[in-house]
């Protein structure tokens, strides 16, 4: 299973992203029902240690905590592959990816090489020109919603084939 612990984006929040999702050659923009913010991407998991997983991520104790997305940027240097939106900077959505890290490491697989950025992806990018990502990055640097509350993530199961990929939550972790 190709597995990944995420904050889902609530519909009425999602829906005030879906107007950025214009005027960008090359972009696949994505349905809101795949809007999330990644907290760990776990990869290609079997059955056992899919449930390993489960049972380190439902010993995560935290707190809910509100957060506000902020600002648009891209991933990839030379030949821009995504756009997303940005979240605000908050140390509770840190600490909940570091604790998501934890419980990966816990079951022994290998550490996030990658340094967290906290986003929501509206679009992946194919031959799409760094001018234009740039340009559309800077149309939407407004963007700034109001505070979402975060109060659960999920596990999610990936799982592609024709059209976007289609995202399953395996099982939920309330905050509390």
């Amino acid at each position: 299973m190709r597995l990944f612990a995420a904050l889902p984006v609530p519909p009425e929040q999602a829906e005030r992203l879906v107007p950025l999702q214009k005027g960008l050659a090359g972009a696949s923009w994505r349905p809101v029902e795949n809007f999330h913010i990644t907290l760990r991407f776990f990869g290609d998991v079997d059955r056992p240690m899919a449930l390993d997983l489960d049972e380190e991520l439902a010993q995560i104790d935290m707190s809910p905590f509100l957060l506000s997305l902020s600002g648009a940027g891209w991933f990839g240097r030379r030949e821009p592959y995504s756009v997303w939106a940005g979240v605000a900077e908050n140390p509770d959505l840190i600490r909940l990816a570091k604790a998501c890290e934890r419980a990966a490491r816990r079951i022994g697989l290998p550490p996030e090489k990658r340094s967290y950025r906290p986003h929501v992806t509206l679009a992946y990018c194919h031959g799409t020109p760094l001018e234009a990502a740039r340009a559309w990055s800077e149309r939407c640097q407004a963007l700034q919603t109001q505070a979402l509350w975060a109060d659960r993530f999920h596990l999610y199961s990936s799982h592609t084939g024709k059209g976007p990929s289609r995202y399953v939550a395996e099982a939920e972790y309330p905050l509390a």
